[in-house]
């Protein structure tokens, strides 16, 4: 499968290569079985240590990487390098044998080496990984023969399996993955042209079920617009997320279309630099979030599509609480707490704002609320480079908006460190404890009570939880809905002929 010179050249933010015309996409397969997928998030990198983006998520995990354990569409934890495993009595030991029989693309095969590596990968201290933190709690890892893999820990920890979904196993002798990819999934990586498109092939030697297509190939847009015409234009089979209502008028009464709605995690929200004065209180960040018709601005963005949401918890966590009554919108309440707060006469502050959909306008939305309490918003537009060394590795912001897709993401709450800065010592402590329980009841409990914590005190302005609405043509069936953590399993997609 290679790309075409001159399609290349050609594929741009209003153009794109059409599948039809890629003579030279998966030669080895019917070309009629090859899916094409529009998307917004190209990968910054492949590395998922190293900061690429919610984009390598989309077209690597499942695709080309696999886990120990696989975090499904419907949201379950399901063992997929692992054939079986035991736990200790005291629940600190680990003990996980390895599936017979799987090569990584390069016809290595997958030892516990290779998994050892990986995990190492992780928690490295350069690692820009999210989940980093949750895999503090190993202590050791210990490797007695090629297909078994011993993790002790330093307390117990009821969620490892759910938190090793997060960890590639990647071929230990595959030095530098930024742009290349050494997996044991069921597609390799053919090309990736940056900027444009990124190809997969089937991996013939792949130790389960083999694809029911062809190939796909994910196609870059910038412009939500280029991406719903490339659809439309049949560039694309499927686009992964629709970025606005008007978008969807397009394609839900044109039978050659399908609409489909899933439960998405993306939560749309006003992160504020905890560390910092004003945001550093709660009372100021709670006046801000009852200054915004939030209702308002999701009628605005979505029009009937998309949830509230109170907090950081979307209905799919199991320790989902309705919170959207704490801080609800009341413009009169919140002059009267910025008074109090000492702010009788507003204040200013800088909002670094993502420069892709929705964002700019979700912006200039909280701009012209804002003003009406007093607070002067001055919008500064970034990339999401920029975003990602300026605001998540320097934290060198006051406020900023930000899309969260990732599944269970509480525990970015009890981490002091984050990018945000959130700090309660309570919150920490629910976040930390509920690790340590027996029972998924335990859990559940405290970090239920966690949430409700971390919305009475405000601490970042939760807009709305986005729809999962994924839009392909009539012909193509078998593609994921829920997308949990922007994954996208391209394995069972078909289309007709």
């Amino acid at each position: 499968m290679k790309f075409l010179p001159n399609a290349i050249a050609a594929l741009t933010a209003t153009s794109v290569l059409s599948l039809g015309a890629a003579a030279g996409f998966a030669q080895d397969h019917d070309p009629q079985a090859t899916i094409g997928i529009g998307s917004l998030y190209e990968p910054q990198n492949l590395d998922n240590t190293a900061g690429a983006g919610q984009g390598i998520n989309e077209a690597f995990n499942g695709n080309v990487y696999e886990a120990l354990f696989v975090l499904t569409d419907a949201g379950d934890v399901e063992p997929k390098l692992v054939e079986e495993y035991t736990i200790s009595e005291d629940r600190l030991t680990y003990t996980f044998t390895l599936r017979e029989g799987v090569s990584f693309h390069s016809g290595d095969p997958l030892t516990a080496a290779d998994v050892k590596s990986s995990i190492e990968r992780v928690t490295a201290e350069s690692s820009a990984s999210s989940r980093k933190r949750t895999l503090d709690v190993i202590e050791t890892i210990e490797t007695p023969d090629e297909r078994t893999v011993v993790v002790t820990l330093k307390t117990p920890s009821i969620s490892l399996p759910y938190n090793l979904s997060y960890v590639w196993i990647v071929n230990d002798a595959a030095t530098d993955i930024s742009a290349s990819e050494d997996g044991t999934g069921p597609y390799t990586l053919e090309e990736w042209r940056r900027g444009s498109a990124l190809a997969l092939v089937p991996f013939e030697g792949y130790w389960g079920e083999a694809p029911s297509n062809g190939g796909v190939m994910f196609q870059y847009f910038t412009d939500a617009t280029a991406q719903n015409n490339a659809l439309l234009t049949g560039a694309v089979d499927i686009i992964t997320s629709v970025q606005s209502p008007d978008a969807l008028s397009l394609f839900t009464d044109n039978p050659d279309f399908t609409v489909s709605e899933g439960a998405s995690t993306t939560k749309e929200l006003m992160a504020y630099n905890d560390r910092i004065e004003p945001f550093s209180d709660p009372a100021v960040r709670a006046a801000l979030a009852r200054a915004v018709d939030r209702q308002k601005l999701l009628s605005a963005i979505w029009g009937d599509y998309g949830t509230l949401i109170g907090s950081f918890v979307p209905p799919t966590d199991p320790w989902y609480t309705d919170l959207t009554g704490v801080n609800a919108y009341d413009p009169d309440s919140a002059r009267e707490m910025l008074a109090e707060a000492g702010y009788a006469d507003g204040f200013s502050f800088t909002l670094d704002t993502p420069d892709y959909d929705p964002h700019p306008v979700v912006a200039q939305f909280l701009q012209n609320e804002l003003a009406k309490v007093g607070v002067e918003v001055k919008i500064n537009i970034i990339t999401a480079n920029e975003w990602y060394t300026k605001i998540y590795k320097a934290h060198d912001f006051e406020a900023t908006l930000q899309e969260h897709v990732n599944h269970r993401d509480i525990v970015f709450y009890g981490n002091p460190d984050f990018y945000w800065g959130y700090d309660n010592p309570e919150v920490t402590r629910l976040v930390t404890g509920s690790e340590n329980v027996a029972s998924v009841e335990e859990q559940t409990e405290m970090l239920a009570e966690a949430n409700r914590i971390i919305a009475e005190d405000a601490a970042s302005m939760w807009l709305y939880l986005y729809p999962q609405i994924v839009v392909s043509t009539s012909n193509v069936t078998g593609y994921p809905l829920n997308g949990l953590n922007s994954q996208f399993f391209v394995s069972d997609i078909r289309k007709a002929n």
